[in-house]
Formats: C-alpha cells, sequence, structure tokens
C-alpha cells in the first residue's frame, strides 16, 4: 500500500505487523520527484513484507 493518510496507517502497521508492506508518504507537488523517492525507497527496502517505510518530501 502507497498512501498519504499517514497516521492512520502507520497505527495500523503497529496494530498489526503482517502485511504485504506499507509506504506511508508526505504530499509533494512535485510528482515526478515524489514517485522517484518512493521508487528509491522500495529499491533499497525489498522485500516490503511486514515493512512500514516512510518517504517524507525534502526541504525547500
Amino acid at each position: 500500500i502507497i498512501t498519504l493518510n499517514r497516521y492512520d496507517f502507520i497505527r495500523l502497521h503497529h496494530l498489526n505487523s503482517e502485511h504485504c508492506g506499507i509506504i506511508v508518504c508526505t504530499n509533494d507537488t512535485d510528482r515526478q520527484r515524489m514517485a522517484n523517492r518512493i521508487s528509491e525507497a522500495i529499491a533499497s527496502h525489498e522485500p516490503l513484507q511486514s515493512k512500514l517505510i516512510r518517504v517524507v518530501r525534502p526541504n525547500k
């Protein structure tokens, strides 16, 4: 799951870590940059099983 709804999915992960992987993101209006950061996070954390991965928007 990739979501901008960080708080609910972080809570879900803490309640039950048996999942296929959750990626929570901060919103970035530069969608290409956001997609690249998500792709990098996935590549560096595979396999994603039971993991909570945070992708944060870079500071301006």
